[in-house]
């Protein structure tokens, strides 16, 4: 396996907003954007980019409200789904990216499946690895939000808000694994990120973005649509130790991509965490093949 390649850490403002962000590999090498999920931040992919960054330019945002970035008050950004996709489209600007591989986790791939419906042809390939967009194969810990979208009330909102919370956070990132692979999630992820987002302006944007998740089911459609049309190369790497998107989200992808390349590991949500070798050398592979 190549050497690890460092990883710079940096800062750019992007409409009065300061962002940081991570970056590795050669600037003329082909790119790959890395959105993060919730409760996260580009501390996701600390491990990814070193070990691809040997002939890939990785770069991966703190979307505002998150990490290291700054939390912009609600008149200066919208924290919504298509506000953070607006954000990604503005980030791929600045850091003159025109086009990219996109790796799909989480809320990352609700952010990133918007850019690409924004712009196909700037979108090399796909990176699938946790990242749900069929509603028919939602897992049972949807259940509290999907009660929530049906009838909000006040009671469902603090609800909510009490999940932004650390301990709601250590079930966010090993809640379903098996103990076996628990042990390898450090709790750096959820103490860190627990601390980056404590204060009462950040919860209030998450419990948003929580309820502003209902609209994205309408865009299920439109993303499938996508998929058919336009065939990007894609890779799905998936962990179905999770109670958000099991394994059947993993193979629902196949009904509108057929050629998809599918791997089931041995993993859960945050597979990064637990099965980083194998992710990097189907990404490696992968997109040795399909994006030069």
């Amino acid at each position: 396996m190549p050497a690890l390649v460092p990883v710079a850490h940096r800062t750019t403002e992007i409409d009065g907003i300061e962002v940081f962000y991570r970056e590795a590999g050669p600037r003329d090498a082909p790119v790959v954007l890395l959105p993060h999920g919730y409760p996260c931040s580009s501390f996701q992919f600390r491990h990814l980019m070193p070990a691809l960054g040997d002939r890939l330019r990785l770069v991966a945002p703190d979307l505002p409200g998150f990490g290291y970035s700054g939390t912009p008050d609600g008149t200066r950004f919208s924290y919504t789904f298509d506000g953070y996709a607006d954000f990604l489209q503005r980030f791929t600007q600045a850091l003159d990216l025109p086009r990219y591989a996109l790796y799909l986790h989480d809320y990352g791939s609700q952010f990133g499946l918007r850019l690409a419906l924004r712009a196909p042809e700037r979108v090399a390939a796909l990176i699938i690895q946790n990242g749900d967009i069929y509603e028919d194969a939602f897992g049972p810990k949807y259940a509290t939000l999907r009660e929530f979208w049906a009838r909000p009330t006040p009671q469902g909102r603090e609800r909510l808000a009490a999940n932004v919370s650390e301990e709601g956070f250590r079930d966010e990132f090993v809640g379903e694994l098996p103990a076996r692979l628990a042990e390898r999630v450090s709790p750096d992820l959820w103490k860190l990120h627990w601390q980056l987002m404590r204060t009462p302006e950040r919860r209030a944007n998450v419990v948003a973005l929580f309820e502003d998740q209902a609209t994205t089911l309408a865009d299920f459609p439109g993303q499938q649509a996508y998929l058919r049309e336009h065939r990007p190369p894609t890779l799905i790497a998936w962990g179905p130790h999770d109670g958000y998107m099991p394994e059947a989200a993993a193979r629902a992808y196949l009904r509108d991509l057929p050629d998809a390349e599918l791997h089931l590991l041995d993993g859960g949500h945050w597979a990064l965490e637990t099965n980083l070798d194998e992710i990097v050398a189907l990404t490696r592979d992968f997109l040795g093949r399909v994006h030069h």
